[in-house]
């Protein structure tokens, strides 16, 4: 309900800021990606990898309670400095387990490069298409509704950027007491 709200006051505005009726028009991204056979392949390149990732990840577990498993039905027979020893190999296999899952998985780990990588020409050629439809058609706005909404294309005259900072700029700045 909100981001019904949110488009229609955003709409609304759009209408009312320009000279004249404005034409909005919106798409379906994920819609449009699902549709599409090389969308398709990118995102199948991806799970392979994925599920290599995680299978590496999940052996990597299986090897870290093995040792845990191993060590807690010994760990009252062993000397301190075994103990020690296995705490230490315990815990290092912990961090290469973290390291590795941050490697592949993390903010700007390899999932999200190798999703660049694959999707990138994909959505360039979306993001071609939209603009193309809008233009030919005569859109001044495009919206996507398929998450977020995001604004996909909007047309150069409808831009205030420079005249809100040639009045920023015109205007002196009133410093207050």
């Amino acid at each position: 309900m909100k981001r019904i709200a949110y488009v229609v006051a955003l709409a609304a505005t759009l209408v009312s800021t320009g000279a004249g009726q404005q034409k909005i028009g919106h798409i379906n991204s994920t819609a449009i990606m699902k549709k599409l056979p090389d969308a398709a392949d990118a995102q199948k390149q991806l799970d392979i990898i994925v599920a290599e990732w995680q299978n590496e990840l999940a052996r990597m577990r299986t090897e870290w309670q093995q040792k845990f498993e191993d060590y807690d039905q010994k760990k009252l027979i062993m000397t301190e400095a075994r103990r020690a020893e296995v705490e230490k190999e315990l815990r290092t296999l912990d961090q290469r387990i973290a390291d590795y899952r941050n490697q592949k998985f993390g903010q700007n780990g390899e999932l999200f490069q190798k999703q660049n990588e694959l999707m990138k020409p994909v959505q360039d050629r979306v993001f071609e298409a939209i603009q193309e439809v809008a233009t030919e058609e005569g859109f001044d706005y495009i919206l996507d509704q398929s998450g977020e909404i995001l604004l996909m294309y909007a047309n150069e005259k409808n831009d205030l950027t420079k005249t809100v900072l040639d009045k920023l700029t015109a205007t002196p700045v009133q410093e207050s007491n």
